[in-house]
Parts: C-alpha cells; structure tokens; sequence
C-alpha cells in the first residue's frame, strides 16, 4: 500500500488540520504605489500616454482596489505622469470608493449614457493630446476594445501587456511570501486528502473533502479543484463524468487556494494500492522530467528551454519529444500570481529569459491514453542564485508524501 494513501477517516484527516494564515499581511498601499510609478516608467519608455486597466487582477495589481468584470465597465486610468482616475457606474460609485486601495478620481456613467464617451472625455481633462497611445490591459474583453474605438478616433489603443506583464511577472518579496504560505497550505491539504481515500469514493467527494480542509488551514475554500482516478488520469484538466475509486487507480488531484489574493497550485499523482511496474516506471519518468526542468531553470535562460529540457528526458524515455501522446501535450509550466496562469509561459514559442522574481509552475505531465496519466506539480520562484521549490516535489511513488 502507498505510504500515506488511505487509512484515515475524513473526521481524522480534518483533525489532523489547523489554521496557517497566522502572520500573512496583505500587500499594503506603499507596495501598490510603487507598482504604479514603475508602470508610469515603463509607458514613458514605450511612448504611452495612458494605461487603462480593466476590472479584475491588472487593476488589483496596481491600484489595490479588487472588483470582478463584468458586462459593465469598470476600470482605472493610469496616466504616464499624474493620478489615478477610476472609471465606473454612477450607481456603484460608492461601493466603489468602499473597495478603493490607491485613492484617485471616481468618474461616472449612469446606464443610458456610454462608459466609452467618458473615458475619452476623462483623457482630454487629464490632457492627454490627441494621438497619444493608449495602453489596454490585454484582459480587456472585445466590447470594451470595441466600444472605445467606436467612441472615437482621438487616440491610438494598444495592447498594454509590455507594461502589465513587466511589472507582475517578477514578483516581490511579500507576493513570493504570501505565495509560499498559500503552497504551504495546500500541500497539506493534499496529504491529508490522500490519508482519507478509501475504496468506493468518488471524485466528487474528495473535491468537497479538499474544499473543506482549505477551509480549515484558513483560506475561503479551493480556488479549483481536479479530482480523477483511473484512466480518467490522462485528460490532463478532467472528464465529464465522476469516477469511483478501485485498487491499483492512478489517482490525480490538482487543486490551489487563495492568501489575499495570491495563488497555490499543486498536483499529486499516486496509486491507491499497489503500484505495478508500468505505473512505477512512468511516475518515475515524469519524476525525472520534472527534475530536467527545474535544473534547466537558470537565470538568463529562455523558457522555451526548460519546456525543451523535460521534453528530452521523455523522449529518451521511449515517449513523444514534442506535444504529441503518448507524453507531454501541454506546455511544462505557466507564471503564476494573482492568476492561476500568467507570465511568464514555459513552452516551446516562448523565448522570454528568466530573470529574478519570477515564479511559475513545473509541470511535464504524462498522458498515456486508456491507460493513465501522471503530472507531478510544483511551482518555483527564481531568485538571484537560481530556482527555488516553493514546495519539495513528491518523494517516490511508495511514498509521495515523505512519510516513511
């Protein structure tokens, strides 16, 4: 039997948790406001007159102030040079100001009027010159990118990712701390998930089991949540239907939680029982994959090498070197942040280097169709001397825990 797989009652596995947000702060105003000015440097850099960033984690990110999209718009005007201006409906002005972090003008549309028209009016009272370049953070959706260009032809729009992605993919101290306790708390979830399996469960259950135990280490529950047995292994992101749990399954669980707004992820792959040699040796492989990809993680190095590393050992493994299966069909990792994907990617078009502070998943899964698959996941953080694990990958296929 796996060490550390089954032998729990769920009541025993929770017991077994305790709250871990103890001494996490949130990043504060002074961080946010020198996310801004670096912001303000690089548009000037680039000839930007202003950013507009969209509702969600780009206007997190720089102004502090947390609102979700929606079909309204909502968003904050970063100016090269000046104060924030924050766009949004008259009726939620309030809420609004509630929820600001970073202070800044509240300019508002009531419902029959066009947010579009108010946006470019504000750039003309900020003194933004016809013709200057405006930056949009690239999660704009279309009807927003749509409705200013309609709203007029004062200004040029451009996709703003040179700026919002240069400034969040190299991550601060307190992001890498708050993301290493979010790590923290979700590995020992995980162990405590896999000490509760018991034949006959299903993956449905085991995702309500998971949800509660973030609850107990402290977060508002899971961000996400994969559960899969069996075959149903190889379909790297889940099948439709749920699946009972039976001796010898492959058994895959991916899921993460939020600590003030920054991400966990993390995936363990393990057999309920008894591995047999087909299962050993392709866990190991992936091990070995996983291992390839981290040491080729080196300061300077582009990313699509390390996506090439992990691929090499497959394919001396006897498995596809390139994105078809059997073997690895996704990209080995992606950034990770306020997101649960973000900057930068590691994959083969991807010739971004790798530089201090930034911080992405390690991820080379294994499909092998009808049969199953393995993805060993762990993120890593680049720091001055080289990569670092945010969590020690899984020990061996006995023991992915370290238990024994």
């Amino acid at each position: 039997m796996t060490v550390g797989v089954g032998g729990k009652t769920a009541e025993q596995a929770l017991a077994a948790l305790e709250n871990m947000m103890a001494g996490t702060t949130p990043i504060g105003l002074d961080e946010h406001r020198q996310r801004i000015a670096r912001a303000q440097a690089r548009m000037r850099e680039l000839g930007y007159a202003a950013l507009y960033a969209h509702a969600g984690t780009n206007m997190t990110y720089f102004s502090g102030t947390v609102w979700y999209p929606s079909e309204r718009m909502v968003g904050v005007i970063i100016p090269a040079e000046g104060a924030l201006e924050y766009i949004a409906p008259a009726f939620e002005a309030g809420t609004l100001r509630d929820y600001m972090g970073v202070p800044g003008g509240v300019n508002t549309w009531h419902e029959h009027e066009s947010p579009y028209a108010l946006v470019h009016a504000t750039l003309a009272r900020m003194g933004v010159a016809a013709g200057a370049v405006i930056g949009l953070s690239e999660d704009c959706p279309f009807f927003i990118t749509d409705g200013l260009a309609q709203a007029g032809e004062a200004y040029r729009w451009r996709n703003a990712k040179p700026v919002t992605a240069g400034c969040r993919m190299r991550k601060s101290a307190n992001e890498i701390a708050l993301m290493q306790r979010a790590h923290d708390m979700t590995l020992a979830v995980h162990q405590a998930t896999a000490s509760m399996l018991q034949p006959g469960i299903s993956t449905l259950e085991v995702e309500a089991f998971i949800a509660q135990a973030h609850r107990k280490v402290g977060a508002r529950g899971s961000y996400f949540c994969i559960v899969l047995f069996g075959a149903a292994t190889a379909f790297p992101h889940g099948v439709k239907e749920p699946q009972l749990l039976k001796d010898g399954d492959m058994v895959l669980i991916d899921t993460g939680c939020l600590v003030h707004g920054y991400m966990s992820d993390i995936t363990r792959s393990y057999v309920f029982g008894t591995p047999d040699e087909r299962q050993r040796r392709i866990w190991d492989l992936e091990k070995a994959a996983q291992a390839a990809a981290f040491e080729a993680a080196q300061l300077g190095v582009a990313c699509k090498e390390v996506d090439r590393a992990a691929r090499r050992v497959l394919a001396a493994g006897g498995l596809s070197g390139g994105y078809d299966l059997p073997g690895l069909p996704h990209r080995t990792g992606h950034g990770c942040g306020l997101d649960i994907h973000e900057w930068p990617y590691l994959v083969d078009s991807d010739d971004t280097p790798l530089e201090a502070g930034m911080c992405f998943s390690n991820e080379p899964m294994i499909c092998m169709p009808g049969e199953f698959g393995i993805r060993h996941e762990d993120h890593v953080f680049m720091t001055a001397e080289g990569p670092r694990w945010f969590t020690e990958p899984a020990h061996s296929i006995d023991d992915p825990f370290r238990l024994g």
